[in-house]
């Protein structure tokens, strides 16, 4: 393992130092908004912008990275985040807060897919699945321990806001001092999205209700965690908790989908997904167990996607995984650029707990949808089913790295033979 992670160490210190700076500063925009009175409906306009940024950026990735190489982009799309980051401070606005989380969402995006493409150009077949695992702890981890930054100091200082800016800016340094060459860049494709419906329509409903959920969730949790009582300590705690189970539960529910009907599945997470939801309006009234109730909602929500994934990988060719996987990711970006709006109008009208309703309806009808499915088709129409993989939401060129041997094989044959022009995205904090 340690010779497989020196020669890419760089690009993981990069892209860990950048989430660190951009998971403390979500988290921190959205307990700095309820200080200075805004709205829930106005901040949830404001979380959905980021997710908006994202796909703009992912029209810009290309060309930017096609015209100057990724070291270049990489350093003028991070100097940008890091004066986004301190924007926030200096106007403070919700006008000013929308356009730079649209700006900010741009950028990251661009950052992402060049840290993505390098990793995947540096990675060999036999150690697709390693490097994967590797940059999946990597993510997780750094947007723990992000949310643990918030005990720096108050939101309301220039303090944190500086933190998140020089976590952006060192991001420069690994990336800019790397001897590793840069590669090219190839765009992964997307399926037409009435085709992946035709194909499997729970993973399709899938794709897009946990992108609602998810986006409601990373817009809005923070927000909720806020107005239930927890001080800024208790919120770093909320998230990490969330994230924490979400990481730990995923591969273990991934491989139980992988030896059962993903639709069941599906359906029994998703209900597992409400009745955790249901906890956290009722452990509110008790203190620390809303943690718990945390990790358990973060548990089963962070597990629909990737089984969403699974489950549209079972009825495709080789040929066509990377791009219906693709057309899933913008499924669920569609979803969490809308997910923070709805949420947070909903909060808007009916108080904080509207967001843990918000998340039981999401949960509860997709259940209903995969329950109904099944209902009309009870075989399963693959005798060998694609495997898990535990996923990240972040450009398509994440994709290219799944250690699926189907994957390895097809992106030998079609992926590099084929010239792409176009990149969609999913919301990632």
């Amino acid at each position: 393992m340690l010779t497989l992670v020196v020669p890419i160490t760089a690009l993981l210190m990069g892209v860990s130092l950048l989430l660190l700076g951009s998971g403390l500063l979500n988290t921190l925009l959205a307990i700095r908004g309820g200080l200075e009175g805004y709205a829930d409906n106005t901040m949830g306009f404001i979380m959905s912008g980021y997710f908006f940024g994202f796909f703009i950026g992912t029209f810009l990735a290309l060309p930017l990275i096609q015209r100057v190489g990724h070291i270049r982009t990489f350093a003028c799309c991070a100097a940008i985040a890091a004066c986004s980051v301190l924007l926030h401070e200096l106007s403070v606005h919700p006008l000013s807060w929308l356009l730079l989380r649209v700006m900010t969402g741009a950028v990251l995006v661009i950052l992402y897919t060049v840290i993505e493409s390098w990793l995947n150009a540096q990675t060999s077949g036999s150690q697709r699945g390693r490097v994967f695992a590797v940059y999946m702890a990597v993510n997780l981890g750094s947007l723990a321990i992000a949310q643990q930054l918030l005990r720096l100091g108050s939101a309301e200082s220039f303090l944190l806001f500086a933190v998140s800016a020089i976590l952006v800016s060192i991001s420069l340094v690994p990336i800019t001092l790397t001897r590793i060459k840069q590669p090219e860049v190839s765009v992964v494709p997307r399926l037409k999205l009435s085709a992946i419906y035709r194909f499997s329509p729970v993973a399709a409903a899938g794709a897009l209700l946990s992108g609602l959920a998810m986006g409601g969730f990373w817009g809005m949790g923070a927000i909720y965690a806020g107005r239930i009582g927890l001080d800024s300590h208790g919120v770093a705690t909320f998230m990490s908790f969330a994230i924490l189970g979400g990481a730990l539960f995923q591969f273990p529910l991934g491989r139980y989908s992988d030896t059962h009907d993903r639709r069941k599945v599906l359906a029994v997470v998703t209900l597992l997904a409400a009745v955790a939801a249901a906890l956290l309006w009722i452990t509110s009234l008790f203190g620390y167990w809303v943690y718990l109730a945390a990790a358990l909602y973060g548990g089963f929500a962070f597990a629909i996607y990737p089984v969403s994934v699974a489950m549209l990988m079972d009825k495709l060719e080789p040929e066509n995984i990377l791009s219906g996987a693709s057309s899933l990711l913008f499924l669920h970006g569609v979803g969490a650029a809308v997910g923070p709006a709805l949420a947070g109008q909903l909060m808007s009208w009916m108080g904080s707990q509207a967001l843990t309703l918000y998340f039981v309806a999401m949960q509860m009808v997709l259940c209903l949808f995969a329950v109904r499915n099944l209902q009309h088709s009870m075989t399963v129409t693959s005798d060998q089913p694609a495997h898990f993989v535990p996923m990240v939401r972040t450009t398509p060129t994440v994709l290219e790295m799944l250690p699926d041997e189907e994957q390895e094989t097809m992106q030998g044959e079609t992926v590099s033979e084929t010239p792409h022009t176009e990149k969609e995205v999913a919301g990632r904090i």
